[in-house]
C-alpha cells in the first residue's frame, strides 16, 4: 500500500544550482545523513549523484539528480528538457507487493537492469502510463 509522498525528484546541472534554489532561497536543508558530502548518493543505474533536501517538518523531501554519464537517460532527459520536475517518489510498505499491483492496473514498469535474485528496493513506471510523470515506489520512511 502506498502510505505517502516520500519524494519529488527534480533534474538540475549542479548541485549548485540547487543549494542556491532549495536551501538558499526556499529554506529546505540539506539532508546529509542521504546525501553524503561532496558527491551525494550515487545511482548507478542512471549515473546520478543524488542530493536530499527535507521539506518542511514532515517526510516528504525533494531529490536532486545531477547526471554525470552521458549515455544513460537521466542526462539526457536535462539535455532535452532542461532542469525541473523529474518524478514523484511514493513510499510503500511492500515495493514489490505494490508495483506488481500497478502493474495489474496497467502502468507499465521500467526494468533497470537489477541483478537478477537482488533485493527489489525501488520499482519505476514509464511516464506514458503514469499521467506523464516517471513514478517511484520506494519504501516507507517511518
Amino acid at each position: 500500500m502506498i502510505v505517502g509522498l516520500d519524494h519529488i525528484g527534480v533534474v538540475a546541472a549542479s548541485i549548485d544550482e540547487a543549494v542556491e534554489v532549495l536551501q538558499n532561497q526556499m529554506g529546505f536543508p540539506l539532508d546529509v545523513s542521504r546525501s553524503p558530502l561532496p558527491k551525494g548518493a550515487y545511482f548507478a543505474p542512471e549515473g546520478t549523484h543524488n542530493y536530499f533536501f527535507q521539506v518542511g517538518e514532515g517526510e516528504t523531501q525533494v531529490e536532486v539528480l545531477i547526471p554525470v554519464l552521458p549515455e544513460k537517460g537521466t542526462y539526457k532527459y536535462l539535455q532535452r528538457f532542461g532542469p525541473g520536475l523529474h518524478h514523484w517518489g511514493y513510499g510503500c510498505d511492500d515495493v514489490e507487493k505494490e508495483a506488481a499491483r500497478l502493474s495489474a492496473q496497467g502502468l507499465r514498469r521500467i526494468d533497470l537492469g537489477e541483478p537478477p535474485g537482488s533485493k527489489v528496493t525501488a520499482a519505476f513506471f514509464h511516464p506514458k502510463t503514469a499521467g506523464g510523470i516517471l513514478t517511484e515506489l520506494v519504501p516507507a520512511r517511518r
